[in-house]
């Protein structure tokens, strides 16, 4: 039997490679061998730190019983989720129709055409209470791919049809934030704090859109910002927050925060870093950031995807052990097995949460590491292989210098320009703002060639085989655990206007946002990107932009002009510093927002502006507080 798995791009792929099960990665040739076989194809789908991705694997996947049964009836697709997040997103919203408790491992029965007719999740190699057996499911599945075809081939049909029309549907962005936030804080525990009951997810994208709305003197409200700051030290206090390493679990089974799930993803901590160091916890913040640190950072200097649940305990994979122990305990024990694959929109996200942190907090090492992920994604990920609109290709994920050929999402494109911008804005560097810039030209030039009703597009093409398969969806546009890759662009063309004055990014931004506004007035907890976004939207943008002599910028340069353009940065407006030589080359780059800003007889001189009009500079940092507090 031919191993397919142990090359792979991805650590979740090569841990079944030595299943008996004949597995074959995604791709064209798969269905070839089902439609030459007459036989359905299986395709399972999970991710690297996935605990009961790892159960089945042991319990079923490995059973050479069951997967002599397996390879006889069909073909089967083994799925990195995280590599092929449209795949997943696809199956997802397909497996939506047979069952309502969604997770992974996701295990969807498929035509040879790619027409999903069954699924579920995991399922036990015998019954155990509402879970049948997984021999019963693959024979009730075989039994109806040979003695009810016609049926089985009109239930995948219809199913692929509902999803082909399911688009976004234009409407009005939010207007009545206060409605919003009512609901939100209708849904708050006062208990344990959080949203809701059991399951417990720190959904920080809520958190973002909370502290936005708290940071704006105009329309200050202490009610998102109470909310926020609540949340924030009642997770931070809790068992979901790891208090040797510093970071954060995925999520808790129980309503008081308790028996978490121990998987420790980058975009979890990346996004709380930015939460906690905007709510100015630099404790709680400096805990995060020594954790993608010490446990997340490469050798090339981006971050990998995450840590696994379970460590090996006496020759046996045990979750949450590792986590139970004090630090000087864990020294002596096997840690848990880390997913090194490179993610680029997730390591975007930490490039993001890093430069604003750092530059907030006057951290230059955190400045550093956001600098060393995107160096490296700048020089592997970007402008690799064959070339997009924008004379780039984007590269969804690699591992040890392997580059996957899974096609790059909007989350890829939208959530690296963004991390670009802010590292950018961190170290008042343009080349970074310019290739930020590259990739957002890129995708509006993808979206103007396609047919989506969004203004962005994927300039390397949506996934070739769904495409083929006339199955290929618009992505998920919630933001749930971290942003959607429409928020994401967004944002980014919405920064990117911020700074350059070219009025087609905040068009395109608010293009977008009004293929949400009726849903994320509807469901707030699950598109808080987007929300923040129309909050910013809704606002006059207001400019902050200190210039000091050359040589006396970045982080700490400029004394506390610099330090309010920081407080201010994401706080309700734009605000950065830059040395002379910066600014002026950061305005011949078309980048509008520096043009004619000029440090006046050598001192760090302060441009207020809104919409791009700003009031006469300022070098005496009593008048600019007195501006800002009435503004």
């Amino acid at each position: 039997m031919p191993n397919r798995l142990e090359a792979a791009a991805s650590p979740y792929l090569r841990s079944h490679a030595t299943n008996p099960v004949n597995w074959w990665e995604w791709s064209a040739e798969a269905f070839a061998e089902a439609e030459r076989r007459d036989v359905p194809v299986l395709v399972s789908i999970g991710y690297s730190t996935c605990h009961w991705c790892h159960v089945m694997a042991r319990e079923s996947f490995s059973d050479p019983v069951l997967a002599a049964y397996l390879n006889e009836n069909f073909v089967a697709i083994k799925v990195d989720r995280e590599e092929h997040a449209e795949v997943d997103s696809t199956y997802l919203a397909a497996a939506s129709a047979f069952t309502p408790n969604l997770g992974w491992p996701l295990n969807v029965f498929v035509t040879p055409a790619g027409r999903a007719f069954f699924a579920g999740t995991y399922w036990p190699p015998t019954a155990v209470g509402q879970h049948p057996a997984f021999r019963q499911v693959l024979e009730s599945v075989t039994d109806a791919w040979l003695t009810r075809r016609e049926q089985v081939e009109t239930s995948g049909n219809a199913i692929a049809q509902a999803l082909a029309q399911s688009r976004g549907v234009e409407s009005e962005l939010v207007a009545d934030f206060a409605e919003v936030i009512d609901a939100l804080a209708a849904a708050e525990d006062l208990e344990h704090g959080g949203f809701g009951d059991a399951p417990k997810f720190p959904v920080t994208p809520v958190l973002r859109f909370l502290l936005d709305r708290g940071a704006r003197s105009a329309e200050h409200s202490p009610e998102a910002a109470g909310l926020a700051d609540r949340t924030l030290t009642a997770m931070a206090a809790s068992a979901l927050r790891d208090p040797v390493d510093g970071g954060f679990f995925r999520y808790s089974t129980q309503a008081d925060w308790t028996d978490p799930h121990y998987e420790r993803m980058l975009y979890d901590n990346a996004q709380l870093l930015a939460a906690y160091a905007l709510a100015d916890s630099a404790e709680i913040a400096t805990g995060v950031a020594e954790f993608l640190r010490d446990r997340l950072l490469l050798p090339s200097g981006a971050f990998a995807s995450g840590l696994d649940s379970e460590s090996t305990v006496d020759g046996k994979r045990v979750e949450g052990f590792y986590y139970s122990l004090d630090a000087a305990s864990r020294a002596r024990v096997e840690a848990p097995p880390r997913d090194d694959k490179i993610l680029t929109g997730w390591n975007g996200l930490a490039i993001e949460a890093l430069a604003l942190a750092g530059a907030r907090h006057g951290n230059p090492e955190w400045i550093a590491l956001a600098r060393g992920a995107a160096d490296f994604l700048l020089a592997e990920h970007v402008g690799v292989g064959v070339a997009n609109a924008a004379g780039q290709r984007l590269v969804r994920t690699s591992i040890d210098g392997i580059l996957s050929d899974a096609a790059a999402t909007l989350e890829d494109s939208g959530m690296l320009a963004q991390g670009l911008l802010e590292l950018s804005i961190a170290t008042g560097e343009v080349h970074y703002a310019i290739a930020a810039r590259d990739l957002i030209d890129g995708a509006l030039a993808a979206g103007a060639a396609g047919s989506g009703s969004s203004p962005f597009g994927l300039p390397g093409g949506s996934d070739s085989v769904l495409a083929a398969q006339g199955l290929s969806t618009e992505a998920d546009i919630s933001d749930g655990a971290h942003p959607s890759g429409l928020s994401a662009m967004a944002a980014a063309a919405h920064t990117l206007f911020a700074l350059t004055g070219d009025a087609q990014y905040r068009d395109a931004a608010e293009t977008s946002m009004k293929l949400v506004g009726q849903l994320a007035a509807q469901q707030p907890i699950s598109f808080g990107t987007a929300l923040t976004l129309m909050s910013e939207l809704g606002a006059p943008l207001r400019q902050l932009v200190v210039v000091t002599a050359d040589g006396a910028a970045g982080a700490a340069g400029g004394g506390e002009l610099t330090s309010l353009a920081r407080t201010l940065h994401r706080a309700g407006g734009i605000g950065v510093a830059v040395s002379q030589a910066q600014g002026d080359a950061f305005a011949a780059s078309g980048f509008e927002l520096f043009a004619a800003r000029t440090a006046l007889a050598g001192e760090p001189t302060a441009y207020l502006c809104e919409e791009f009009v700003c009031r006469l500079p300022l070098t005496d940092t009593a008048a600019l507080k007195a501006l800002l507090s009435t503004n």
